[in-house]
């Protein structure tokens, strides 16, 4: 049996497959702490309730460290198997690990994932009844719980301490620990008072996780968590098998439909909209296109919230258009893209949202539409925003780094890693790597837009935006143009040798660099105190030439075109004969998740289905061995695969012996059969489930996202009709 692939928090097929999987048959204690055996605790817990053999990079030192009784912070990309560190310690050691998580709405289905795998799990919060929440605590207070979820607005309150008091803790795991970052993108103030664990309960245990971190970050979690006595394990970043792309802006709308059709039809995905307004009229658009999408933003109902947030985790193919409002803590494993239509403020935001696709290793696209628009809404925004300069400072730092990341010429995932501290080199699955853009020396072209912004304020004492100023520059006569006398202006027509868009892109990237800034209402252009270095030849400007729309990379493309891109997504390493078989067992499976009333990852994740595919066992032993079976799965589950590859034999599908019938590729060894595949930088293609001690390969691109302001209508399509940016997101228990 090969080791799990590279994620695992709940539900996720990750660094142990599926969140936590303990054996059912408690009898009071656990069956894996009496020591005995060649193996740790760890190891043998991994083995009986994941079905793997080996943990994956830093995993098990971080579990054997925190098993042992030591404090840990740790930073891991999604995808990276956090769950997994603070899961099995808390069922290795005495007592119940205590899960501090913001995400109210979704421990529901976090514990239910957990106990569909034997694990006694349990949560606390505002949406349980007296009776509910008296359960719960009696369970804790018996014993009887391997896990018990909790908001950190709960642990204010003195009757949640006082419980704790009465029972046995084995650890307490800070979920999210970014949200202690207080000039972070996920600031939960309650977050705050988790220093005081340690005061209370000195010998417990803590490991706080997060991933997304830059080192700044990373400290402040450590000095605000009172952690900075912990060991600190930190992962690599990088996601492998994330195609990062981003597109110049132009009618986004119908550009994501493109994308869809052309690359995703069928797929799970995230649609991100800065604004409530853009998220409806996206997924109404979607909707009448022929796209099953829905949307999620914190002006809807609770309830359809809720509804729309089930169907897309227990439904396969739904997009969902969502502001910020939705996904952290979604543990979907086949979303297999992220869309960004508007621009994210910082490059920790749009790490973690693009981080939600690819969860289960299988190729995926991070994509965003970015134009000039967005660079205006933002500027916008931070000079709006409330807090004093310094704040606007640190706000305006974050999105130069965004920005950085958008205009590159250099691979985006080398871009995207670095401002996390990482080294890496290029990727070959990013825009810029696949389609490499041309730099050129806009020194000439930024004088000129900057003369013409200079001279309609010292002759004319006028300002506009950048329709205007680039209708002079291009020498166009246009009503506005003509009303205005701009065409007697010494610079009108001077810019002919580039086009509208071209000179568009110019705008932006001085907008960028702070050549040019905006101002009032409307997003008109005025210099900055950086523009006389470039007006009097001091200052050279090089400017990024927007290249065609970059290929897929090699793995990607083939999934080609067509219908049912999910089952293309999942299927990408089957031979053709083996898709009849692993659609009947996604039809089992989703039979049975509508059955149990959970999703159908919490059954079996795609990367299971197509090694029991490429395996097609005859026996329960010969199940048993497939990544991702553990104990309680196969005597849950064992017998009716067994079955349902039965009647594919009957029927002449499956071979008398094992693999798929006639014709098609051998399945592949066995160390490699389910393993996802994940595009490599230097490698090429390579599995994601490779053995221990060796390396997923890359880099792989990152990209960026885009924010629309009110203006934009004319120039991309997009209609703001006095639109406002979604809030931030009330995850908080606030009836904790």
């Amino acid at each position: 049996m090969t080791p799990p692939p590279l994620d695992h928090d709940l539900g996720d097929a990750m660094a142990a497959s599926e969140a936590d999987d303990v054996p059912a048959d408690h009898d009071g204690g656990h069956p894996d702490r009496d020591g005995s055996g060649g193996a740790s605790p760890a190891v043998r817990v991994l083995r009986r309730v994941f079905g793997y053999d080996a943990f994956r990079g830093p995993q098990e030192e971080i579990i054997e460290h925190v098993v042992s009784g030591g404090d840990a912070l740790v930073l891991m990309p999604t995808g990276g198997g956090k769950s997994l560190c603070y899961q099995i310690p808390a069922l290795v050691r005495n007592g119940v690990g205590i899960v501090v998580s913001p995400l109210i709405a979704l421990m529901q289905d976090q514990v239910d994932a957990l106990r569909a795998l034997g694990v006694r799990a349990g949560f606390l919060n505002s949406t349980q009844d007296f009776e509910e929440r008296q359960a719960v605590e009696a369970a804790f207070l018996a014993g009887e719980l391997d896990l018990l979820y909790l908001a950190p607005e709960r642990l204010r309150t003195e009757s949640a301490l006082r419980l704790l008091d009465r029972g046995t803790i084995s650890l307490f795991a800070i979920d999210e620990a970014h949200c202690v970052a207080q000039w972070g993108h996920d600031f939960r103030p309650d977050y705050l008072t988790l220093s005081t664990l340690h005061e209370r309960w000195p010998t417990v245990p803590r490991i706080a996780l997060t991933a997304t971190a830059t080192e700044a970050t990373h400290d402040e979690i450590a000095v605000r968590l009172n952690l900075k006595d912990a060991r600190h394990f930190v992962a690599s970043f990088d996601r492998p098998n994330i195609q990062y792309r981003i597109a110049p802006k132009n009618e986004p709308k119908k550009q994501l439909l493109t994308l869809l059709r052309a690359e995703h039809p069928g797929d799970a995905g995230i649609v991100y909209c800065l604004s409530r307004g853009s998220v409806e009229k996206t997924a109404d658009f979607l909707v009448r296109s022929g796209i099953d999408a829905l949307p999620y933003h914190a002006g809807l109902d609770s309830r359809v919230r809720a509804a729309n947030q089930s169907r897309f985790l227990r439904d396969d193919g739904v997009v969902m258009v969502a502001t910020i409002a939705f996904g952290m803590g979604i543990d979907k494993p086949d979303v297999r893209f992220v869309a960004h239509l508007d621009l994210p403020k910082s490059v920790e935001g749009y790490y973690q949202e693009t981080g939600r696709a690819g969860r289960d290793g299988l190729p995926s696209t991070a994509w965003l539409a970015y134009g000039y628009q967005d660079v205006v809404q933002q500027r916008k925004m931070i000079e709006g925003s409330e807090g004093d300069d310094a704040h606007r400072r640190r706000l305006g730092s974050h999105l130069d780094a965004m920005l950085a990341l958008c205009e590159t010429v250099e691979c985006r995932r080398e871009r995207l890693l670095a401002y996390f501290g990482e080294e890496s080199t290029p990727c070959g699955n990013c825009d810029t790597c696949l389609t490499p853009p041309a730099s050129w020396d806009g020194t000439v072209a930024a004088q000129k837009m900057l003369s013409t912004v200079v001279r309609l304020h010292r002759e004319r004492r006028q300002k506009f935006g950048v329709g205007q100023i680039v209708d002079i520059l291009l020498g166009k006569k246009s009503a506005k143009v003509i009303q205005h006398d701009h065409d007697t202006l010494s610079v009108f027509g001077i810019g002919a040798e580039l086009s509208d868009a071209e000179w568009r892109g110019v705008a932006r990237q001085l907008l960028a660099q702070r050549l040019l800034t905006v101002e009032g209402e409307y997003g008109t252009l005025v210099l900055t105190d950086t523009s006389g270095d470039v007006l009097s030849g001091r200052r050279k400007v090089p400017l990024r030439r927007d290249p065609e729309p970059a290929k897929r990379a090699a793995k990607a493309d083939a999934r080609g075109g067509g219908s049912g891109g999910s089952r293309r997504a999942a299927v990408v390493d089957l031979p053709e004969t083996a898709v009849p078989v692993f659609e009947r067992l996604r039809g089992w499976r989703a039979a049975t998740a509508k059955e149990q009333g959970v999703p159908a990852y919490v059954i079996f994740h795609d990367a299971t289905l197509r090694e029991i595919v490429m395996g097609a066992p005859t026996t329960l032993d010969e199940l048993g061995t497939v990544n991702g079976v553990g104990e309680n799965k196969l005597a849950k589950y064992g017998q009716p695969i067994l079955e349902v590859l039965a009647e594919l034999r009957d029927e002449g599908v499956l071979t008398a012996g094992s693999t798929p019938a006639a014709g098609g590729a051998a399945a592949p060894a066995a160390d490699e059969a389910a393993a996802p595949v994940v595009a490599g930088p230097r490698s090429g293609v390579r599995p994601a489930a490779a053995p221990v001690g060796s390396s997923i390969a890359a880099p792989a691109g990152a990209g960026a996202s885009d924010s629309r302001p009110r203006a934009a209508a004319a120039d991309s399509g997009y209609d703001w009709s006095d639109e406002e940016p979604e809030p931030e997101p009330p995850y908080w228990d606030e009836g904790a």
